[in-house]
This record gives C-alpha cells, sequence and structure tokens, in this order.
C-alpha cells in the first residue's frame, strides 16, 4: 500500500498492514518551515508557500495525509470579522466579531473568490499535483458552531444557546453554508478528505443538551452533504458524553481530544454497533512539545494498546515542536505491525 492507500483505508476502517499517522489539525512548525523555507505568515495567504509547508508533513515528517490551512479563521474573515494577524510565530485569531447578538447575519456574494479562499482552493490543487499520488490531501474547514462563534462574540453566543436558542439560528445557518460552500469547493480542487474542526462545540464551553440541541444537527447537515469523500469530525476538550451524537452526524472518523476517555468512548460505541476510526492518542501540549522522542515512543504505543486506530497529536501541533519528536510518532507507529 502507499501512504495514501494506507490512509485511505485507516480512515474507512479498513484492514492496513499498519496504523496510519497524520495530523488532523494544523502542521506547520519553525523547524519545518527553516527546512522547507515556507513561512508563517506567507503560509497562511500565499498558495505556493501554503502548499510548500503543508507538504512537508509528508517529505520530512512521514505523515500518511496532508492538509491545508493553518489556521482557523479563513471563514471568519470573509464574514468581516477583523483579525488579529498571524506573524511568523503566531496564527490569526479574531480580533473583533462582526456582529453583535441580535442583528442579522448576510452571507457574503461571491463567498468562494473573497479573502484567502482561492489561495486555499490553490494550495489544494498544489497538493493534489505535487504528492496527490503519494499521501492524501485533506482540506480543512472550520465548523458551523465554531464558524458562528467567530462571526458573533462567542461569550454573548453561549449565553444566547442557554436564554435565547431561536436567536444562535441565523448564525449557524450562514456559517453551516459557509463550511459546506467551502468543502465541496476543495473537494473539486482534489481533496480526498474533509476535516471539520469545530472546536468551540466541546463540552468545556456547552453542555451535552446544547450540543445536541444546537450545535449537532448543523453538523450532520454539513456532514450530509459531504458524503462522497470521507470526513473527519475534530472537536477539543471532553467529548464523551456525546460520542454517540458525533458518531451519527453520519462522519467517518472522529479526532478526539487527550481528555477524552478512549477505552470507555470505544466501548459505547461497539455496544451502539458503532464502528468508525478514533484519532489522536498523542498530548500535543504535555508530550509531543516539551518530552523526549522516547517519551512520544511510549505514549503512542500506550495510545495503539488503549484503542487508537489512527495515530495523530490531540489537536494542532504547536510550532515550536521539535522535529525529532514528529518524527518518533511517525516512526513508531511504522514499526507496528496489524493483523490484517
Amino acid at each position: 500500500m502507499s501512504n495514501k492507500e494506507l490512509f485511505l483505508t485507516a480512515l474507512k476502517g479498513g484492514k492496513v498492514p499498519r496504523p496510519a499517522v497524520f495530523s488532523a489539525d494544523q502542521t506547520g512548525t519553525y523547524e519545518l518551515m527553516e527546512k522547507v523555507a515556507a513561512y508563517w505568515p506567507d503560509a497562511y495567504c500565499n498558495a505556493k508557500d501554503m502548499a510548500t509547508l503543508a507538504a512537508a508533513a509528508y517529505s520530512e515528517f512521514g505523515f500518511d495525509a496532508v492538509r491545508v490551512p493553518f489556521c482557523q479563521t479563513i471563514e471568519a474573515e470573509i464574514f468581516g470579522s477583523e483579525l488579529r494577524p498571524g506573524g511568523s510565530e503566531n496564527v490569526p485569531s479574531v480580533l473583533k466579531h462582526r456582529y453583535e447578538m441580535g442583528e442579522t447575519p448576510s452571507f457574503p456574494e461571491d463567498f468562494l473568490s473573497k479573502g484567502r479562499i482561492p489561495e486555499l482552493i490553490e494550495a489544494v490543487r498544489i497538493l493534489k499535483d505535487t504528492v496527490g499520488d503519494k499521501v492524501a490531501v485533506i482540506g480543512g474547514i472550520i465548523g458551523p458552531f465554531s464558524i458562528a462563534g467567530n462571526i458573533v462574540d462567542v461569550t454573548e453566543l453561549l449565553a444566547a444557546c442557554m436564554t435565547d436558542p431561536a436567536s444562535v439560528t441565523p448564525y449557524l445557518e450562514v456559517a453551516e453554508k459557509a463550511g459546506t460552500m467551502l468543502a465541496r469547493a476543495l473537494i473539486e480542487a482534489g481533496a480526498d478528505v474533509i476535516c471539520i474542526e469545530d472546536m468551540l462545540a466541546s463540552l468545556d464551553l456547552i453542555s451535552p443538551t446544547i450540543y445536541r440541541d444546537i450545535a449537532w444537527p448543523w453538523e450532520k447537515k454539513q456532514i450530509q452533504q459531504l458524503q462522497d469523500v470521507p470526513t473527519i469530525l475534530h472537536i477539543c476538550g471532553t467529548v464523551d458524553p456525546v460520542i454517540l451524537d458525533l458518531a451519527n452526524t453520519g462522519v467517518t472518523a472522529l479526532s478526539l481530544d487527550i481528555k477524552v476517555n478512549i477505552r470507555a468512548v470505544k466501548a459505547a460505541l461497539a455496544r451502539a454497533g458503532k464502528k468508525l476510526p478514533l484519532i489522536g492518542g498523542v498530548d500535543c501540549v504535555r508530550t509531543l512539545l516539551p518530552k523526549t522522542p522516547e517519551d512520544v515512543e511510549n505514549e503512542v504505543l500506550d495510545a495503539l494498546d488503549d484503542g487508537y486506530d489512527i495515530i495523530a497529536p490531540c489537536c494542532s501541533i504547536p510550532p515550536a515542536t521539535p522535529t525529532a519528536n514528529v518524527l518518533a510518532m511517525a516512526a513508531t507507529v511504522k514499526k507496528v505491525t496489524k493483523t490484517l
């Protein structure tokens, strides 16, 4: 199997000779930027630099898949949220939200031609042309609840979820439309997989009831429109109480935070007859960034023993992460033989 064939087979729950390894979230590190001469902030907004840095996750780290973009603000910027610009060491973030609760959001005309979206689409085309025969190309979008929290003040949004849930609907409606439209464009450009990061839908921020009643229906609606390619859903933090809801979105695989009790989650899915791969297992902040390659190796082996199907950092790779630690993650996986 090629890296690509192995990854796509593993993502669909098929039999593979070894576990797959990649990152569902951003992969840029300072050492990687130096190695391939593609740097932030150019890699946030220039297709060639974006693709060059993304491809290095395969050429330098040995991952089975590569992904773009490197930040979570592309959609929000087009809606008019003001960004704190990303620099050589910082990712862009929302500085000022476009709307206040109660205002009616509008969907931007010519959405796909605005902001950095054309560069993101072109980066996927470049990746497809340059490494797409070797590794899977992943297009990343932001989930509906998180886009909503990036265009209207997230504190106000969370409060409204409790006091006036209907007032949240207009923001979720335009947010889902934006993410789905972008995902379709990325697929057309050559993305083999779509990864949906819905970080604000974490149970660290909202209750299981709010997740089920407000965030989940829009995730499901989006995923149901993307069934022609495999999809990955990543939500930060604890999701244990809603793990069956996540599975019922129709997503292909779940990317989980290290906070999740993987054994309990795996058992709950099995009892419900849900067979979908679980991704993660490596603590990106407490292990991958500060510790040694030996520590990373041990954590990978523990993660496989606990039941992770595909090894990945539990969230975005911190940019100061040493290359040696990421290499250890990939190398450890490649020493493991699965029974076919």
